[in-house]
């Protein structure tokens, strides 16, 4: 008589049957686990580069952001918005290296700046007040950066954008 005499009654296989089932619904956590861990680091790590980014575009002299005859204006295609897009994507003004691997267009990086004559029906007084000098400046850093997969296969991740974007009072140097 044979191991399994009766086919219903045999146990020798369930163990890697199960296995089998499971497996693939195992690996689709551990690599979405993964996956979703790597896009909140990235989530992170643009945050804080936006963060910085403001921080030093605030601490830059008060000339760039206002001209003595036309009061306040926009940095935008000024060189000390290309620095602080430098700084943003790379940690340094001179935009050598990136802060994640996937970060290699600066166009990601927006940088603006306006006059802000509402301090809430305060005087602003110091060297925001006056009627001359339009309020206090304003930088505002954003960046929308495609997401990039770890793994290259996850269908929805080439929809997904990490954002941020953060405002700044110049206080200049």
């Amino acid at each position: 008589m044979s191991v399994c005499a009766r086919l219903s009654r045999c146990q020798s296989g369930v163990a890697a049957v199960e296995m089998a089932l499971v497996a693939p619904l195992l690996l689709a956590l551990l690599f979405g686990s993964v996956e979703l861990g790597k896009y909140f680091l990235d989530q992170h790590v643009v945050v804080k580069a936006v963060r910085d980014g403001a921080r030093f575009a605030a601490r830059q002299q008060m000339s760039n952001y206002i001209d003595a005859e036309a009061g306040c204006v926009d940095i935008a295609d000024q060189p000390v918005a290309e620095q602080t897009r430098n700084f943003v994507r790379t940690g340094n003004v001179g935009g050598t290296g990136a802060r994640l691997a996937y970060w290699t267009d600066p166009a990601t990086v927006t940088v603006t700046s306006a006059c802000s004559a509402d301090a809430g029906g305060e005087d602003l007084g110091g060297i925001y007040g006056g009627e001359d000098s339009g309020g206090a400046p304003v930088v505002t850093v954003s960046v929308t950066l495609p997401y990039s997969s770890l793994f290259g296969f996850v269908p929805f991740a080439e929809r997904l954008d990490v954002r941020a974007e953060q405002q700044a009072i110049v206080t200049g140097i």
